[in-house]
Formats: structure tokens, C-alpha cells, sequence
């Protein structure tokens, strides 16, 4: 029986206008870690990221990584700020949803690998904060726990008080799909820019997500 929902936030309920990645890295982090005196080249911190070096790996440089990640989530923050603050990070249209679904009976959580002060500060921008029961950014008493690692899934699964076969996870990208099947949840894919192989079920959007539940249910 299909009790909860676990969604990815970021490019699955909100996404960014205008922005990369590596822009983003040089032109905001690059220099509040230069301040520090830590040294990180873009393709090191792109592997951190993507799951090919573990979030840990920065200790090999000699950089303490729970202090490398707290410097990287403080400028995170700012930019988020500046953008809100010009209009370009935008809810999907279809984020009403959320209220349907939990009209429907069903605990919805939300899990993120950013921090939980970026993951909370867009989830009320756009005043979504309200839907979730719980809601988990990364953890930095365990910084590899991050997706693809099933440790945030896990964690928002507890709180919900609920069994793996007993919630879908929800999201867009292949850090979603791993993070829910190791947790042992059907995974949702909502493929507003790629398919990613692997998932149980595929959407197009959240609305598309109503009608899949309303099948289950």
C-alpha cells in the first residue's frame, strides 16, 4: 500500500534560470576559497559532486572536508539569495501537485544533497515548505551520505515511520534513481530534461504524477 512520497527538490520542483555549473564554481566559490588559502580546480570538485570521488576526498589535499563543504553551502546560499533576488529561480508550474498529493492522504518528505539552509530557503521562496513533513539537506556528520548513497532516503523513511515498499521516490536525475534503489523503493522519474535509465515508472511532469498515484491508490 503506497502510504509516502520522497522528492528530490532541485530541477524536480524548482529549477534555476541561466545557470552552469562551472560558471558557478569559478566565478562564486573559487574566490571564497582562495580567501581561505584552499586551492580546488573545477574537475576535482565536479567528481566530488557527480559521485566519481567521494565527498571525503578533499582530506587528500589537506583540506578538512567538513569545514571545504560548509565554506562551499555558505556560498551556495548567497547565490541563491541573488538570484531569488533577480526572479531566476522558479518553481515547475506543476507544484500544485504537492498539494493534491497530500490531499490524497499520503507524507511527503523532501531530500536534497545541497545544504539544508539552501534546501529550506528555496523550499519556502516559493512557500512549498508546507507540503513536507520532513525535509533533509545534506548531513555533515556524514557527507558521503549524500545521493547516490540511499542515507538521506533511508533517514526521511524513518521519520515518516514508513517501510521502503511503502513510499516511491521522486525525481529527476541518476542520483535519484541509485539513492531510492538502494533504499529499496520504486522509484519515479520526472524527465523534464533527460529519461534516466532504471527508474520503475516515468512522468513528465508532476501533474502526470497525480494520475500514476491515483492508479496505485
Amino acid at each position: 500500500m503506497l502510504k509516502g512520497l520522497i522528492f528530490d527538490v532541485d530541477e524536480t520542483l524548482v529549477y534555476y534560470e541561466g545557470y552552469d555549473h562551472r560558471e558557478w564554481y569559478e566565478k562564486w566559490v573559487m574566490p571564497a576559497l582562495r580567501e581561505r588559502g584552499i586551492e580546488l580546480d573545477y574537475e576535482t570538485y565536479r567528481k566530488t559532486v557527480t559521485g566519481e570521488l567521494p565527498r571525503s576526498y578533499i582530506e587528500s589535499f589537506g583540506i578538512n572536508h567538513v569545514e571545504f563543504w560548509k565554506i562551499v553551502d555558505g556560498v551556495n546560499l548567497e547565490y541563491r539569495r541573488w538570484m531569488a533576488e533577480r526572479g531566476k529561480i522558479r518553481p515547475f508550474p506543476d507544484v500544485d501537485a504537492l498539494g493534491e498529493l497530500k490531499a490524497m492522504g499520503l507524507r511527503l518528505a523532501a531530500v536534497s544533497n545541497a545544504s539544508q539552509e539552501c534546501t529550506e530557503f528555496v523550499l519556502n521562496l516559493f512557500d512549498l515548505r508546507k507540503h513536507f513533513e520532513v525535509v533533509y539537506g545534506k548531513d555533515y556528520s556524514n557527507l558521503d551520505g549524500v545521493k547516490p548513497s540511499p542515507y538521506l532516503v533511508e533517514k526521511a523513511l524513518k521519520a515518516l515511520n514508513l517501510k521502503p515498499r511503502e513510499a516511491l521516490m521522486i525525481g529527476d536525475s541518476r542520483h535519484d534513481v541509485l539513492a531510492g534503489k538502494r533504499a529499496g523503493m520504486k522509484v519515479v522519474n520526472v524527465t523534464r530534461f533527460d529519461k534516466i535509465e532504471g527508474a520503475d515508472y516515468y512522468v513528465s511532469d508532476l501533474r502526470e504524477l497525480v494520475g500514476l498515484v491515483r492508479k496505485m491508490l
